[in-house]
């Protein structure tokens, strides 16, 4: 199980029947109605203070729900998939979440997260997701080899976005971004060891037109599964 907080993410956990129980104010029930109709017996109104122990956050948006994990097999959420995005030693919960989010948006087919990244259900990469870890197929726990390995049983390319490839721009890219596509992307800080870029058929990078020393790890993942969202929706 896991902690959601906000009306919109509570929508979206009530549309994918993932709640459990739901604790709200009566302010919260005044004003969203439909929301506390849809809960029915589930949900238990509570006070202010003790919304506040049960939230996460600095200011809390008056509901709490307890919602079921949904993480699926590798196997399962790789069949028939032709983008997908394996995150190895992300630590980060909001870039988690962000790429998370961002997957769901381009149309990618699941997100992978290794047994080496930050919990998906952590509270910060929930909020992050903005109702998108509800969305989007995940499998977790797995290692980074045997993402890669079983993305490519599956027929997927693998391409790991680091700064030793080629640019994404390049023809030759932009050609490959049409066929079946497993990204990988490293931690933060350290980008992908030694071992994890050995095991991606190609290295890809995003070009740097300005002065900026480097993208941030999300924002770089959101310009990856963009350009093979639009390289597919263009094939």
């Amino acid at each position: 199980l896991f902690l959601l907080e906000g009306p919109n993410a509570l929508r979206e956990a009530i549309a994918a029947d993932a709640v459990v129980e739901a604790f709200a104010t009566e302010q919260f029930v005044g004003r969203h109605a439909d929301l506390a109709s849809a809960l029915g017996a589930s949900l238990e109104l509570v006070g202010e203070r003790a919304l506040a122990a049960m939230s996460d956050t600095v200011q809390p948006q008056g509901v709490v729900a307890v919602c079921r994990q949904q993480p699926r097999a590798l196997e399962q959420v790789l069949a028939g998939a032709s983008l997908v995005a394996i995150l190895h030693e992300v630590q980060d919960p909001g870039n988690l979440g962000t790429i998370l989010r961002v997957a769901d948006a381009a149309g990618a087919d699941a997100v992978v997260v290794t047994r080496s990244s930050v919990d998906p259900y952590n509270p910060k990469v929930v909020r992050a997701t903005t109702g998108s870890i509800l969305h989007i197929p995940h499998a977790v726990g797995v290692s980074t080899e045997d993402a890669v390995l079983a993305a490519r049983v599956a027929g997927l390319q693998v391409l790991a976005a680091d700064v030793s490839g080629e640019e994404l721009t390049a023809a030759s890219v932009r050609t490959r971004l049409a066929a079946p596509t497993a990204w990988l992307f490293g931690n933060e800080a350290r980008g992908l060891d030694p071992a994890a870029l050995a095991l991606a058929d190609v290295p890809v990078r995003v070009p740097i037109y300005g002065r900026a020393e480097s993208l941030n790890l999300a924002t770089a993942a959101s310009v990856c599964l963009y350009q093979s969202a639009i390289a597919r929706a263009d094939a």
